[in-house]
C-alpha cells in the first residue's frame, strides 16, 4: 500500500493515505521527500517549497494558494492555505474524448420495479401524506401514528423502555447507573399492504415567506408527485396559505400533462371541524392503499434507473475513493441509457470548466454560468461565499478549502458527457449525466434530487451522515473503512478496500452498481430506510450552503 498519492501528475500537493510521522521518508511519483511535520491520514503536504502566492494543484486543479512559505514535506493547513478557484468562461476550451466503460456485466440486466403510466419505471410504490403548509404538521403526525400503529409499522422503542427502567428504579430509590437499553429482537411488519407503503412529509414552508418560495415548494412537491416511487398522495391545506392547491396542480400540469396519479386534497378551512378532516383524509387514504397495493413488481431495463449523486460529511479521502467509484456508476449508466443527477452547485466551484468542455449542447454552459454565477453572487452578498462552504468535520478531515472539496466532490460525476443542466426543481429528462443546482446542504441537496426524479440515490460520505428520504431509498457509501466499520448501522458500502489497493475504482463501481439494483429490485433494504430516516428540506431560494 503506498503512503501517500498525487491525484494528477501535474499536482504538486500530495495525500497521505495513512498517519505519517515527522521524519518518514516518502517517495511520491518517484520523488523522495522528508516529512517536516506528523501528517495524519487524509491530509496534504508540499512535494517541492511554496513561495508566498504560489498555486496549489490537485486533480489538475487550483485547489489555494500559499499564504506564506511552504517548505517541501510541510502540512496543507488552514493556517497556510487560501481558498482560490480554477477560472472558467461559457465558451469551450477543449473537446474531451469520452470511452464508455465497459458494461458487459450489465448489458441486458433488470431490475424489479413498479411501472407506471407514464413509462417511469420505481424502485418503490409509495402513498404520499404531506401539507401544504407548516399549519397542518400536526394533522399530518395524527394521521402517522394512526397508519402506522394500525399497520403494524411501529417497532417497540428500547429507549423508551431505557426510560421506563429509570422512572421505576428512580421511584424506588435505587441508581440507574446499571441499566442499559434493551436491545428488542426484529419484528416482521404485520401490514396487510406489501406491494405499497404510506410515507408522510412535514416541513416548515408554504406560507409566510416569499411567494418565491411558496411557488417552489409547489414545484418540488409536483416533482414528488410525478417521481416513479410515489403512487398517489393525501394533501392536506389550511385554506389560506400561500402555496395554495391550485398553484400544485398547475406545476403538476407543467411537469407532466399526462399525470394520471390520483392525489386527494383536503381543505380545514372548507371542511371546518378538524376531526372530521382528519376522518375524510384517513378513509380516502386507506382505500387508495387498497387500490396501490394492486400494482406488483415487474422486470425493467437498468435504462430506467435515474441516480441521484450526494455527498456529506465529506473527508479527504471522498474525492479519492467513495465519489470516483460513484463516477464510475454515472459513466456506466451513461452507457446502459440511463440517468445520473449530479448535485451541489457549491461544491461545483473550480471545475465549472472541466464540466463546460464536456457539454453537448450549444445553450448548456451558458445556463450553468449564469446558475453558478448568481448563486455565487447572492452568497457574497449577504457576506458569505462559496468559500466558506466547508464544513469543521470536512476541515478537520483534510478538505482545506473548497476548490479542494468541489475537485473531489465533481468526480461523482464522472467523464461522461453532460447532456442537461437543471436548475432547481426542474425534471430530468435525458439520458446520461445531468447537473441540478441545488446547496451543498445534505438534506436540502437530497430533496431536491428526489423532486427531480432521482429514483434511488448513492449517497457518500467520509465521516458519517444517517441522511435519508421518505420517497427514494438513499444509499450510503463510506470512503474509508475504520467509519464503515465504526458506524455499520448506517453504512451500505465500503470503498475503504479502494484506500487500501485491494479495489479498483472500476471494480468498487461496478459493485456499488450490483448493490443498487437489488436495493431498486426491493431484495435489500437500504439502511436509512430500516432506520426510517425519512428528511425533507425544501431549498429556499436565499442563501443555504
Amino acid at each position: 500500500m503506498n503512503k501517500a498519492i498525487t491525484i494528477n501528475p501535474d499536482d504538486n500537493i500530495a495525500v497521505a493515505l495513512t498517519d505519517l510521522p515527522k521524519g518518514e521518508a516518502v517517495t511520491v511519483n518517484g520523488q523522495s521527500l522528508v516529512l517536516k511535520v506528523d501528517v495524519s491520514a487524509k491530509h496534504k503536504f508540499a512535494l517541492n517549497d511554496l513561495a508566498t502566492g504560489d498555486e496549489m494543484y490537485m486533480y489538475g486543479l487550483v485547489v489555494g494558494t500559499a499564504n506564506g512559505p511552504i517548505a517541501q514535506g510541510e502540512a496543507i493547513t488552514v493556517g497556510n492555505t487560501t481558498h482560490k478557484a480554477t477560472t472558467f468562461s461559457e465558451t469551450k476550451t477543449s473537446e474531451p474524448v469520452w470511452t464508455a466503460p465497459n458494461v458487459s456485466q450489465f448489458e441486458g440486466r433488470t431490475f424489479n420495479g413498479y411501472h407506471r403510466a407514464d413509462g417511469q419505471v420505481g424502485t418503490a410504490n409509495n402513498w404520499l401524506v404531506f401539507p401544504m403548509v407548516f399549519c397542518e404538521n400536526r394533522n399530518i403526525s395524527t394521521i402517522k401514528r394512526a397508519f402506522e400503529k394500525a399497520l403494524g409499522y411501529e417497532k417497540e422503542d428500547p429507549y423508551t423502555r431505557l426510560v421506563e427502567n429509570m422512572v421505576s428504579s428512580h421511584a424506588n430509590g435505587q441508581t440507574i447507573d446499571g441499566l442499559t437499553l434493551e436491545k428488542q429482537a426484529e419484528t416482521q411488519s404485520d401490514s396487510p399492504f406489501k406491494n405499497v407503503k404510506i410515507k408522510f412529509i412535514t416541513h416548515q414552508a408554504g406560507c409566510g415567506g416569499t411567494r418565491q418560495d411558496s411557488d417552489t415548494l409547489c414545484r418540488l412537491l409536483a416533482g414528488y408527485l410525478n417521481n416513479p416511487n410515489v403512487a398517489g398522495a393525501t394533501v392536506l391545506s389550511l385554506g389560506c396559505q400561500n402555496a395554495q392547491t391550485n398553484i400544485l396542480d398547475e406545476a403538476i400540469a407543467a411537469l407532466n400533462p399526462e399525470f394520471s396519479k390520483p392525489v386527494l386534497y383536503f381543505d380545514q378551512q372548507s371542511t371546518g371541524s378538524e376531526t372530521e378532516l382528519l376522518e375524510n383524509a384517513i378513509k380516502g387514504t386507506f382505500k387508495q392503499l387498497v387500490e396501490a397495493e394492486k400494482l406488483e413488481r415487474k422486470p425493467a431495463p437498468l435504462s430506467k434507473l435515474a441516480i441521484g449523486l450526494e455527498c456529506g460529511g465529506s473527508d479527504g479521502f471522498s474525492g479519492i475513493s467513495a465519489n470516483p467509484a460513484l463516477g464510475h456508476v454515472s459513466d456506466l449508466m451513461a452507457a446502459l441509457g440511463g440517468k445520473a443527477i449530479l448535485s451541489e452547485f457549491p461544491e461545483l466551484c473550480g471545475v465549472e470548466q472541466v464540466l463546460i468542455n464536456r457539454m453537448t449542447k450549444d445553450e448548456l454552459p451558458g445556463k450553468f454560468a449564469h446558475l453558478m454565477r448568481s448563486y455565487s453572487d447572492a452568497a457574497e452578498a449577504v457576506g458569505s461565499g462559496f468559500d466558506m462552504n466547508p464544513s469543521p468535520g470536512n476541515i478537520k478531515d483534510g478538505l482545506i478549502t473548497d476548490a479542494m472539496k468541489s475537485a473531489g466532490a465533481a468526480k461523482k460525476g464522472g467523464n461522461s458527457p453532460v447532456n442537461d443542466i437543471l436548475d432547481y426543481t426542474e425534471y430530468v429528462k435525458e439520458s446520461g449525466l445531468s447537473l441540478l443546482c441545488t446547496p451543498g446542504n445534505d438534506v436540502e441537496s437530497t430533496t431536491g434530487l428526489v423532486g427531480s426524479g432521482a429514483n434511488v440515490v448513492l449517497f457518500t460520505t467520509g465521516l458519517g451522515t444517517p441522511t435519508g428520504n421518505p420517497v427514494a431509498p438513499i444509499i450510503k457509501v463510506s470512503s474509508n473503512t475504520k467509519m464503515a466499520e465504526r458506524m455499520a448501522d448506517i453504512i451500505d458500502i465500503n470503498t475503504g478496500p479502494v484506500i487500501e489497493g485491494t479495489k479498483t475504482i472500476e471494480e468498487m463501481g461496478n459493485d456499488i452498481l450490483e448493490y443498487v439494483i437489488q436495493v431498486a429490485s426491493g431484495e435489500v433494504e437500504a439502511k436509512a430506510d430500516i432506520l426510517r430516516q425519512e428528511d425533507f428540506i425544501p431549498w429556499k431560494r436565499g442563501i443555504s450552503l
